[in-house]
């Protein structure tokens, strides 16, 4: 089994990107890895609900073997096989990420040729993306690299208790570029705007997040355009905020927080405007979440998957321990060459 591409969780970050991107790498390269010491640096180690499910959708999606798919397991083993594009319904348990199964997911079934995907868990859960900045954010960016998907959120999903739903429309990859791709840093903004969602709580609570938020921004001599989206929820209560901007380059780059009980509406919107004005002040092509996931669909292009192999250059907001961790992880699977001088990043062929 000498392509057994071999991965330790105690390396880096030590966290769950590792997994997940393992997974993404072995469904479009079709190499069989094995991660050691999942999740090392979390307490409590090993896999956890959300993370099992990344690792039991993977593998629904190509029929794939795997040892150690079970809670609090330390050591995941995964032979892919072919990936299908059979219309699919996963279940991430309680408030499980479906945006982050979504991200694990989309690429290798855009490159199989597109597929649609029912996710059923959290829509706005801690330490992930929201679906908000899925929609707003994310997707965006992923055009550039010509992947698209139509998201739909039939409920949201809260933290705890989570019962979201989404539907994502992953549409087939484009592979006719042939530019190297340039992200200059923020300079100066075209608009920033506010969102803010609530589910099964009064649309009070989301003017509030939105006045603090753009009371914030004000300060900044920013001009601000707000929204409030009240989705329909099943069994969870909560609020989250975005601030999100489009940039002179035409990317989007934005920063999120979610209300949790204690905390009031201000606090949620002044916090969201806090972490992107951080952003704005970094000088950075993208967010620094942003940053670390351009990273994959980066690698992909400069190893010839969506296209002619081609570079992708962008300053990082912040060089991260999960942007460099990230960067291994690539290595191990692909074929490309990454330079990070200063915050200056570029992925591009191996020469």
């Amino acid at each position: 089994m000498s392509n057994l591409v071999m991965l330790d969780g105690r390396e880096g970050e030590g966290g769950g990107q590792v997994l997940r991107s393992a997974l993404t790498l072995s469904l479009i390269t079709g190499k069989p890895f094995r991660l050691e010491h999942v999740r090392a640096r979390r307490k409590p180690p090993g896999l956890k609900a959300q993370h099992l499910t990344c690792v039991t959708g993977a593998a629904a999606i190509c029929a794939a073997r795997v040892e150690g798919a079970e809670l609090g397991s330390n050591t995941v083993e995964f032979h892919p096989g072919a990936v299908s594009t059979e219309p699919r319904s996963l279940d991430v348990g309680t408030a499980g990420s479906t945006p982050l199964l979504l991200q694990c997911l989309f690429y290798p079934l855009a490159l199989a040729g597109g597929a649609h995907l029912t996710l059923r868990g959290g829509t706005h859960v801690t330490f992930s993306p929201s679906f908000d900045y899925l929609a707003r954010v994310w997707l965006p960016m992923v055009r550039c690299y010509g992947l698209d998907a139509t998201l739909h959120l039939d409920a949201a999903g809260f933290f705890p208790q989570g019962g979201g739903s989404v539907r994502a429309e992953i549409q087939p990859a484009r592979r006719d570029g042939t530019e190297a791709l340039e992200f200059a840093a923020v300079e100066r903004l075209t608009r920033v705007e506010v969102l803010s969602t609530v589910g099964g709580l009064p649309l009070e609570i989301a003017r509030r997040q939105n006045d603090a938020a753009s009371e914030r921004l004000g300060r900044e001599r920013l001009r601000v355009e707000t929204e409030v989206v009240a989705p329909k929820v099943k069994q969870s209560k909560g609020s989250a905020t975005l601030v999100w901007a489009q940039l002179e380059s035409g990317l989007v780059a934005g920063e999120s927080w979610l209300g949790d009980r204690g905390v009031s509406a201000e606090e949620v919107g002044r916090v969201a405007a806090e972490h992107f004005l951080e952003f704005v002040e970094s000088g950075g092509s993208f967010d620094t979440h942003l940053g670390d996931q351009v990273l994959l669909p980066a690698a992909l292009a400069a190893a010839g998957y969506l296209g002619p192999a081609r570079a992708t250059r962008f300053t990082a907001a912040e060089v991260t321990e999960h942007l460099t961790t990230h960067v291994q992880v690539l290595k191990s699977f692909l074929e490309l060459e990454v330079n990070i001088v200063g915050r200056e990043v570029e992925v591009r062929p191996l020469t």
